[in-house]
């Protein structure tokens, strides 16, 4: 029985990077490029997926692990020597390999799923993804003969003059028949420059045993752009966020200025949401419908309900439900959670609390370790006293109460229900429900005291 295997090249140090960070786990669109590979080979359907990989070889397998299997490639003697280092997991199986690249983020699953059936079609034992360039200066040409079918890859260097008119390039994408692809490796040399072992050289040594090689070209050059360096990241980040729009926008969302907006790739947004100018979107978050983003927020790995309002904010890891107000410059910190209707205002930073039912934190507050009942009105300049120095506790405010201007509650406390605080007081002890505790010292008027002065 044939199957479909997946190798992603994924060993190279990437050196024109020039960073830490090794070059395939760099982000696109909030995600690393090689994330992107797998999820897109993952749409597809393989029965195995295998990453190749060299360099950094423990961040990836970090970021990978659970969803395919590794390969390791300690030496980096070329793309065919890299192809040979998954030999062990794929030997003596039938079916079609691909090949691709783990810096190839903007690749499809569809021209993925193409290349297959085109490569299937033909009866080829390989194929090539190729492209149109707007300028193939430096890429391999693709010269096809009568029939269509790939006659013979030309590097740019070698090509002749007619041969470099040709805009068809080899996008270092390959399907292959498995067997085929390991037995040809196997008369792959490195007598060149380099001294490295090429996988294209697989393609010469298939035509010379008389195999058909087939061709697929993609609808986009921007797919199979490779990231070598900064500004071909930068480009692919261009190119991602333009698709990752687009679709949403087609999906029902509206965005004010496309431009300015920026959504990851793994964010879900609902129907007739509004996003205003200059407004992001990171990681996983999860927008419902009617909502609407002011200009200038920012939403990170947090899930927001339907009919919420953002207006230049921050919310970070943090769950919004429904019918929620949120800002101006308000700021959410990690481990909020927020219950329908509530109204969060401005210059108001809340962390690690939840805020009840229909509940108001209306303006200048700090609200941080506490658990905040429904239907309750917190008065502007309240802050939860939860740090002395040492260790961190919880303020309890229970349903219905009021808790006045410029008040302190110092934690641990709780204030019972329908309680009522006065404002500007510093409470250190419970407040019983349905009480009104006011702790603030009394007020004295010294009269002629600045005449006195005087």
């Amino acid at each position: 029985m044939s199957g479909r295997f997946a190798v992603i090249l994924a060993a190279g140090q990437g050196t024109r990077m020039k960073s830490k960070l090794y070059k395939v786990l760099h982000q696109v669109c909030g995600k690393p490029m090689v994330q992107h590979v797998v999820d897109q080979v993952q749409n597809v359907g393989f029965d195995e997926t295998t990453v190749v990989v060299g360099h950094g070889a423990e961040q990836v397998k970090d970021t990978l692990r659970g969803e395919v299997t590794f390969s390791v490639q300690d030496e980096q003697l070329g793309t065919g020597h890299a192809v040979r280092c998954a030999e062990d997991a794929l030997t003596g199986k039938k079916g079609v390999t691909v090949v691709l690249c783990g810096d190839t983020p903007l690749l499809t699953a569809k021209s993925i799923e193409k290349l297959i059936k085109t490569h299937e079609a033909a009866g080829a034992k390989a194929s090539v993804l190729t492209a149109v360039a707007p300028d193939p200066t430096g890429y391999g040409r693709v010269m096809r003969n009568e029939a269509g079918h790939v006659q013979k890859i030309v590097e740019h260097k070698d090509a002749s003059e007619e041969e470099r008119l040709v805009s068809e390039i080899n996008t270092g994408t390959y399907c292959f028949d498995n067997e085929q692809l390991f037995a040809a490796l196997a008369e792959v040399t490195n007598d060149n420059v380099q001294g490295e072992y090429y996988l294209p050289d697989v393609i010469e040594i298939l035509q010379q045993q008389g195999q058909t090689i087939a061709a697929y070209q993609t609808e986009s050059f921007d797919e199979t752009l490779g990231i070598n360096d900064r500004v071909a990241l930068s480009s692919a980040e261009a190119v991602m966020q333009a698709r990752i729009n687009e679709y949403w926008m087609r999906e029902g969302v509206t965005l004010i200025d496309r431009k300015t907006t920026y959504i990851s790739a793994e964010a879900r947004i609902g129907r007739d949401v509004v996003v205003h100018p200059n407004v992001t979107i990171k990681g996983p978050s999860l927008i419902g419908e009617d909502c609407e983003i002011g200009a200038g927020s920012e939403i990170v790995n947090s899930t927001l309900g339907s009919l919420v309002h953002v207006r230049q904010s921050l919310v970070v890891d943090s769950e919004v439900g429904s019918g929620v107000a949120i800002g101006p410059f308000a700021h959410l910190r990690p481990n909020t959670k927020l219950e329908d209707d509530v109204r969060v205002g401005n210059f108001v930073e809340l962390k690690k609390s939840t805020i009840g039912k229909a509940s108001k934190v209306s303006h200048l507050s700090y609200i941080g370790d506490a658990d905040i009942g429904s239907d309750v009105n917190v008065g502007c300049g309240v802050v939860t006293v939860n740090y002395d120095g040492r260790n961190k506790f919880k303020t309890t405010v229970e349903k219905e109460a009021f808790i006045g201007s410029g008040s302190n509650l110092i934690a641990p406390v709780q204030i019972g229900e329908r309680a009522f605080v006065a404002a500007g007081s510093t409470i250190t002890d419970d407040v019983p429900g349905e009480a009104l505790s006011i702790a603030r010292a009394r007020q004295v008027n010294k009269e002629n005291y600045v005449k006195k002065e005087d």
